[in-house]
C-alpha cells in the first residue's frame, strides 16, 4: 500500500491528460535533436528533394526528414552563372522572400530582423559581384584590340582576292557586238560546232514550218520595223529690227522607220506687209550610218525676189558629243554653184521647264554669187539665244536676240543695195512638236 502511494505521481506525470494540462511550460531541459540517417536532411533545407521519397536508390527517412537532392555533374565552374547582364548596371538585389520592402527609405522603427540576416550594407551601394575563379574582368569596357588570329592562320592577304582569280578583265567592256567596237574588246567565243546544225529555228521541228515564218515576220514588223512620224516646229516668230518687223520659220520632220527615212525641211523669213526675203523646201532620204547620225541626200528649192535655185543636196545631220544638235549641208545648185551651210544648236536646261537654246549658222560659197548677193568664203555668220519656257514638252514660247554679220563680198553685195552688213533683232516665237 505505501509502495503504491508512492508511485502515484510518477504515473500522472506520464499520462497524456498531465502532459496536455502543462504545455506551454518551458521544460527545465531541451532534447537534443536526433541525428539524421545519412542522406538524409530536414524537410525544408535548401538541398532537400522531396521528389526522391520512394525512388530507387533513395534513402529511408523518418518522419520530418526527406531525401538530400544528388550532386550536379557538370565541373563546369561556369555553370548557374548568368552572364546576359555583364556590363550592365546590376538591379537591386531580389530580398528574401516574406521581407516587405515597401517602407524602403522611411526611417525605420527598429524592426527586429531575423536571425541571420545582416542589414548593416542597406542603403548603401552594393559592390560589384565577385564573379566566379577563373574570370578575368580586367578589361572589361575597353575597346577589344583586333583579337589574334589561332596560330597557323596567315591573314596577310586578308581582303584579296583569292589565288587564281584575274580580276584584271572587270575594267574590260561587255563581250557583246555594239557599235563601238573599241581596240580591246576581249576576244568573242565561237559558237560550238553544233550550233549550225539542224534547221535555223528548232521550232519548226515542233510546229508548222509556214506558221512560225509568219509568227516571226509579225514579231520583226512590231518590233524592228515600226514606221514613226514626227513634225517639228523648231523656230515660228516674229522678228523687230531697226529696219521693221518681220517673221521667220525653221521646220522639219520624217517618217520611215530606225534606219531608213524620208526626211523633209523647210526655213525662210520676211517682213510684214512687204515681199519674202528667202524660202527653201528640202526632200531627202535619211540613212543611220553611226549612233545618233544621219547620212542625208535629195533636192532642195529655193525661192527669192532675185532668182530661183535648184540644188542637190548632201547632209549630215546628227548628235554630237555633249549633246550640240548639228546640221551640215552642202549644196550644188543648177547653175554649179557650190555653197554650204552648217547650223548647230544645244539645249541648256536651267530648270526643268526653263531651257536656254543658243544657235550658231554659218554660211559658206566657193565662189561670188552676185544674183543672190553672196561672195566667196565665209559669207555670214548668224549667232542668236532664245530662252523658252516648256508649258508642256509640246509646246513652248519663247523670247531671243539675233545678231547676224556678213563679211567679205557678200557685205560689200548688201552695202551696194542699201542694206546694213550688220543687222541685231529681237525675236518672240514658239517651239512645237508633234
Amino acid at each position: 500500500m505505501i509502495r503504491s502511494v508512492a508511485l502515484l505521481p510518477l504515473l500522472l506525470v506520464s499520462t497524456p491528460a498531465f502532459a496536455q494540462s502543462h504545455a506551454g511550460h518551458t521544460p527545465a531541459v531541451q532534447a537534443q535533436p536526433v541525428p539524421l540517417p545519412p542522406g538524409c536532411v530536414r524537410r525544408g533545407a535548401p538541398d532537400a528533394d522531396p521528389s526522391r521519397i520512394g525512388a530507387p536508390g533513395a534513402p529511408v527517412c523518418p518522419t520530418g526528414a526527406v531525401p538530400a537532392g544528388l550532386p550536379t555533374s557538370s565541373p563546369d565552374p561556369h555553370a548557374g552563372h548568368d552572364m546576359s547582364i555583364m556590363g550592365q548596371t546590376p538591379a537591386a538585389p531580389a530580398m528574401p522572400a516574406g521581407h516587405d520592402m515597401s517602407t524602403m527609405g522611411e526611417v525605420p522603427s527598429a524592426p527586429a530582423m531575423p536571425m541571420g540576416h545582416d542589414m548593416s550594407t542597406m542603403g548603401q551601394t552594393p559592390a560589384a559581384p565577385a564573379m566566379p575563379a577563373g574570370h578575368d574582368m580586367s578589361t572589361m569596357g575597353q575597346v577589344p584590340a583586333t583579337s589574334a588570329m589561332p596560330a597557323g592562320h596567315n591573314m596577310p592577304t586578308m581582303g584579296r582576292m583569292p589565288t587564281g582569280h584575274d580580276m584584271q578583265g572587270m575594267t574590260m567592256p561587255p563581250d557583246v557586238p555594239t557599235s563601238a567596237n573599241n581596240p580591246g574588246r576581249p576576244p568573242e567565243t565561237p559558237p560550238p560546232a553544233g550550233a549550225s546544225s539542224g534547221p535555223a529555228h528548232a521550232a519548226d521541228l515542233l510546229f508548222d514550218p509556214a506558221e512560225m515564218e509568219a509568227s516571226r515576220e509579225e514579231l520583226r514588223i512590231e518590233n524592228g520595223d515600226i514606221l514613226t512620224t514626227a513634225v517639228i516646229v523648231e523656230r515660228l516668230e516674229g522678228t523687230f529690227a531697226d529696219d521693221g518687223e518681220g517673221y521667220g520659220w525653221d521646220a522639219q520632220g520624217w517618217s520611215g522607220g530606225d534606219i531608213n527615212r524620208f526626211w523633209w525641211k523647210s526655213e525662210g523669213e520676211g517682213t510684214f506687209g512687204g515681199k519674202l526675203e528667202k524660202a527653201e523646201v528640202q526632200a531627202l532620204y535619211s540613212r543611220a550610218v553611226l549612233p545618233f547620225w544621219n547620212l542625208q541626200a535629195g533636192l532642195r528649192q529655193t525661192y527669192r525676189p532675185e532668182a530661183d535655185r535648184t540644188d542637190l543636196v548632201v547632209a549630215m545631220q546628227g548628235l554630237a558629243p555633249y549633246w550640240f544638235e548639228v546640221d551640215a549641208s552642202a549644196f550644188l545648185s543648177n547653175r554649179g554653184e557650190l555653197t554650204a551651210r552648217v547650223q548647230s544648236l544645244y539645249d541648256q536646261r536651267i530648270t526643268q521647264r526653263w531651257i536656254l537654246q543658243p544657235r550658231a549658222e554659218v554660211l559658206l560659197s566657193a565662189e561670188d554669187i552676185p544674183e543672190l548677193s553672196i561672195g566667196s568664203g565665209l559669207s555670214s555668220l548668224q549667232l542668236s539665244a532664245r530662252l523658252r519656257y516648256e508649258v508642256r514638252k509640246e509646246f513652248a514660247p519663247y523670247v531671243g536676240v539675233e545678231w547676224t554679220r556678213s563679211f567679205g563680198n557678200t557685205a560689200d553685195f548688201l552695202e551696194a543695195d542699201g542694206r546694213s552688213a550688220e543687222d541685231t533683232r529681237f525675236v518672240v516665237g514658239i517651239r512645237a512638236w508633234f
